[in-house]
Formats: C-alpha cells, sequence, structure tokens
C-alpha cells in the first residue's frame, strides 16, 4: 500500500528515520483529479459505451463534446488549489453517467433515454454557468450531483433550497429536494436542521417509508476558498429519507458558485490549507481534506500534536509510535475511498456516498488526535483506555482487585479480519493472570508507556491453521473469523475522549 510521507502528521514522523521506497499506490487511492476529465462515452471499441451510429442518431456525441468543451473553459477560471477539486466534481460526474450508460444500452426505454440526455445536457449547463470571485454564500452553487440556492434572512442566517439527483441508470437513482435554515456560528460554519415538511390533513411529517426520526439530518456549510462546502449529518442510520428526498446521501460535497454573483455578504471566503499542497493531491483522501474546512485543520493540528508529543517520550516508545503512525497515516489514506464507494454494499456499491466517506476521515483524524493531545505518557498500571492504529482496549480495575478489558482490533476495511477483546483477571507478583484456563491465555503487560496484549498470539496465530487448512484443535482461536489472525497489539495510553472509538461500530 502506498505511504505517502506528506500526509496527515507523517511529515515529522517518517522524517525521523531513512524513508523506505515508496510501494506503488493501487488505483482506488489515487485522487480522482488525476483522472481524465474527457468523457469516453461513444465509439465502437475500447472503453466506449455506446456505439458511434446509435450516439449520432441520439445526439449523444454533441452533447459529450458540450461537456468537455464547457469544462475546459470553466477550469482556469479557477484558483489553482481549486481546480483539482472541479476536476474531482468532474471524474464522479463522468463515473455516473458512465454507469447510466451502461444501463442504456441494454434498454430501448424512451424515458430511461430522455432521462440520460437530460442529465448531460444539465451538466453542460452546470459547466457553463460557474463563476469566479463570489464574494459571500448567497446565490446558486452547482455540483456534479445537484444545485443548492441560499437566500439570506433575518439576522445573518440564510435558507437552503437543495435539488440534488445522482441517477446511475436504471433503478439506481438518487433525488432528494430539501431545504434547511441555516444559523452562523461561531465557528465560522452556518448550520441547521433539515426541514420536515408537515402534511396539512394530518398535521404529521410527510415521509416515504416511516415516521420522521426523533433527529432529523442537519446541514451545515462554509467557504473553502472558491468553492462552497456542505457537510451533511446523518444521526439516525436507519433514516430513510422524507418526502421528495429518497436519499441525502451525497449532500456532503464541494459545490461551485453558478450564475451571476449575488449581493456581497461578510462571509469568510478563505482557504483553510493542511500540511500538503492542495494543488497536487495524490490520494483521494488528500482530496477530501483539501475541500473541507475543518479536516484541513485537522491535518494541521495532527501535525502539532505530533511535533509536541516527541520530546515528552522514551526513547523505546518514540519509535514505536513512529512505526504505529506510518500505520495510521496508510489507513487515513485508504478511509475516504473505501467509504466513498462501500464494496460490502453490493446494491450501490458505483454510487458516491460522500456523507459517509468524509464522516470516516472526520473520526479518525479526531481520534488519532485523541490519542496525541491526549497520550497519558505518565499513566501507571494496566487500567485506561489504549489505542493505536488498528486497535482499542479499555481496562478498568474493580474493587476487589479484578481487572476487566474490552475492546477490539481491526484491519482496515475488512470485517472479516477483526477480532473482539474481552478478558478478565488479576495482577499477581507485578503480572496480569488472565481467568481463562486455556493454552494460549490471554495477557495483559506493560512496555515502558505501552500496553502489549495478547503478545503470545502472534506465535499461535500462525501456526493456527495447516497447510490443508484444518484447525489445531488444541488452541482455541481468538480471532473468530479468521484463525490465521493475531490478536496480539501494542497501544498507547490515551486519556478518556468522546472522540475514541467513535465509529458506531461500522467496519473501519
Amino acid at each position: 500500500m502506498h505511504c505517502s510521507p506528506r500526509l496527515a502528521a507523517a511529515v515529522a514522523a517518517i522524517a525521523v528515520l531513512a524513508p523506505g521506497a515508496s510501494a506503488a499506490m493501487d488505483d482506488f487511492l489515487r485522487a480522482s483529479s488525476s483522472a481524465p476529465t474527457a468523457i469516453s462515452l461513444c465509439g465502437d471499441g475500447g472503453d466506449n459505451r455506446i456505439k458511434t451510429a446509435d450516439c449520432k442518431k441520439a445526439g449523444t456525441d454533441k452533447l459529450v463534446a458540450q461537456i468537455d468543451k464547457a469544462f475546459d473553459a470553466a477550469l482556469p477560471k479557477l484558483p489553482a488549489n481549486v481546480r483539482p477539486l472541479l476536476k474531482r466534481d468532474q471524474a464522479w460526474f463522468n463515473e455516473m453517467i458512465i454507469d447510466a450508460a451502461d444501463v442504456l444500452a441494454d434498454t430501448d426505454e424512451d424515458e430511461l433515454k430522455a432521462g440520460f440526455a437530460a442529465a448531460l445536457r444539465r451538466r453542460t449547463a452546470a459547466l457553463g454557468g460557474l463563476a469566479s470571485g463570489r464574494p459571500g454564500i448567497s446565490g446558486n452553487w452547482v455540483n456534479a450531483f445537484g444545485s443548492i440556492t441560499l437566500t439570506p434572512t433575518e439576522g445573518g442566517a440564510y435558507h437552503l433550497a437543495a435539488d440534488l439527483r445522482g441517477d446511475y441508470g436504471g433503478d439506481r437513482r438518487r433525488t432528494c429536494k430539501l431545504s434547511a435554515d441555516l444559523k452562523p456560528s461561531r465557528t465560522g460554519w452556518f448550520s441547521g436542521p433539515v426541514v420536515i415538511e408537515m402534511d396539512a390533513s394530518t398535521d404529521k411529517p410527510k415521509t416515504e417509508a416511516r415516521a420522521a426520526p426523533s433527529k432529523p439530518p442537519s446541514i451545515k456549510l462554509r467557504r473553502q476558498g472558491e468553492t462552497l462546502r456542505i457537510v451533511g449529518t446523518i444521526d439516525d442510520e436507519e433514516w430513510d429519507g422524507l418526502n421528495d428526498c429518497s436519499s441525502m446521501w451525497q449532500v456532503t460535497g464541494s459545490y461551485f458558485a453558478a450564475g451571476k454573483d449575488a449581493a456581497s455578504d461578510k462571509a469568510d471566503t478563505a482557504f483553510v490549507a493542511p500540511t500538503f499542497d492542495c494543488t497536487r493531491p495524490e490520494t483521494a483522501t488528500d482530496e477530501e481534506i483539501c475541500a473541507d474546512p475543518d479536516l484541513a485543520d485537522n491535518d494541521q493540528r495532527l501535525n502539532r500534536a505530533w511535533k509536541a508529543l516527541q520530546p515528552r517520550l522514551d526513547e523505546a516508545t518514540r519509535r514505536a509510535l513512529i512505526d504505529d503512525q506510518r500505520n495510521w497515516v496508510k489507513s487515513q489514506t485508504e478511509q475516504f475511498p473505501e467509504f466513498l464507494h462501500p464494496a460490502w454494499n453490493k446494491q450501490s456499491s458505483q454510487v458516491h456516498f460522500t456523507v459517509d466517506a468524509r464522516d470516516h476521515v472526520n473520526g479518525l483524524q479526531r481520534e488519532r488526535l485523541a490519542l496525541l493531545e491526549g497520550f497519558d505518557d505518565k499513566r501507571s498500571g494496566l487500567a485506561g483506555t489504549w489505542l493505536a492504529y488498528d486497535a482499542i482496549i479499555k481496562v478498568t480495575a474493580e474493587k476487589d482487585g479484578t481487572l476487566k478489558a474490552v475492546g477490539w482490533k481491526w484491519e482496515q476495511g475488512d470485517w472479516k479480519a477483526g477480532c473482539d477483546y474481552e478478558m478478565t483477571g488479576k495482577v499477581v507478583g507485578g503480572a496480569f493472570r488472565s481467568d481463562a484456563q486455556r493454552k494460549n491465555p490471554d495477557t495483559l503487560e506493560r512496555d515502558h508507556a505501552m500496553l502489549i496484549v495478547n503478545r503470545r498470539d502472534d506465535v499461535f496465530a500462525k501456526k493456527r491453521a495447516g497447510k490443508d487448512g484444518t484447525e489445531d484443535s488444541a488452541d482455541e482461536a481468538k480471532c473468530k473469523r479468521r484463525l490465521d489472525n493475531s490478536s496480539t497489539a501494542r497501544l498507547f495510553p490515551a486519556r478518556p475522549s468522546p472522540d475514541i472509538d467513535n465509529f458506531k461500530g461500522s467496519i473501519r
């Protein structure tokens, strides 16, 4: 896996040790802005989806040419640090329209053909209307999945009206028309809940599937240079959509000013830069950090926290944390692309889950910040919260001297690779003794400022399954879903924080 030395908080860590050769980056990790922006739909071979004759007959070739021309005209208008975000937006549109073309190639339905052509015309109009230099946030903003309009209201607030459309062909469609009243805050963001329309006949919220959740989704927005950053938050995992909104999973994103400049307002238009160069993002996660003021600020904080922590550590802990940090950087690189197109969601893995993907990057950053800023290097004993790039365990001491440890270990994006920690025991003669009586008992032991969990399990895991796949029945596997996985982990002391292990039990 690729490990870029300039990703969040890694600069100082990797500089300490001699840099190794960088492995080739997996394609799915690469920045979308590095992909071709021209649409390849028409032709009689290769990657083309629609035959040349059919393209000319339907006028698709002309519509595609208009989009390419409009994009080439719009890109130079934007600052260098925002151009990759528009290129990413175009790459996402291309992915969506290519999926729709694949479906169209297998059908003669006039409705699908008309919808396909309408999507191409909307994109041409959106790109042709892009403007730069807008002074505030009022007016129209567009991206690959639709448009939003912001209208000033009383007290410096804004009314947002969104019309989002994601059409990947066939029944893979996502539409969302919603509104929200957004108020300013000290953080620089405007935020507020999604407005739930009431059914006048029953005085109840109108929904398609069920009653409205007790806490509706919320939206916040803020300028990020020449883009408008919008972030949607869905606290209720079972939320199934409001009327006219089958899904708001694509509301999070970068939006670009469209049409004539609106009246000037006082919104901050600064670009919050992370620790790396946003004119040349290397990975999909790079792009998302550049797109979002919060994520960029987290990146800066991570770098500061890393540098401040180093002098406090003994040499053994420092070197172990450097290794852990390198692995965390690789995990962060994988985070956004894995959750943008969740492969384990077989029905919609081609759909862009921008809300979920952004939330996971933010969660991973904040969890790491909780460790680096709250590193409890003065801790003695075993009790407390312990964290690593791939594991967490919480050890509590009972009045009778019993220790209870609960936690889990994971592998980024692989639900089959998890281990669950649940052990009890006591400290006898200065060492933890597990209550479990078995060949390979659970262990906890201190190593400088660190905690080692199940040190011996590395050896057991390697020989647990024979060449013929049979299990060594004399040993109970600690990782139930994969016999050859080891539950061994080296963790670091972290003060309690709501940001630690705050992933709602989902795959990492």
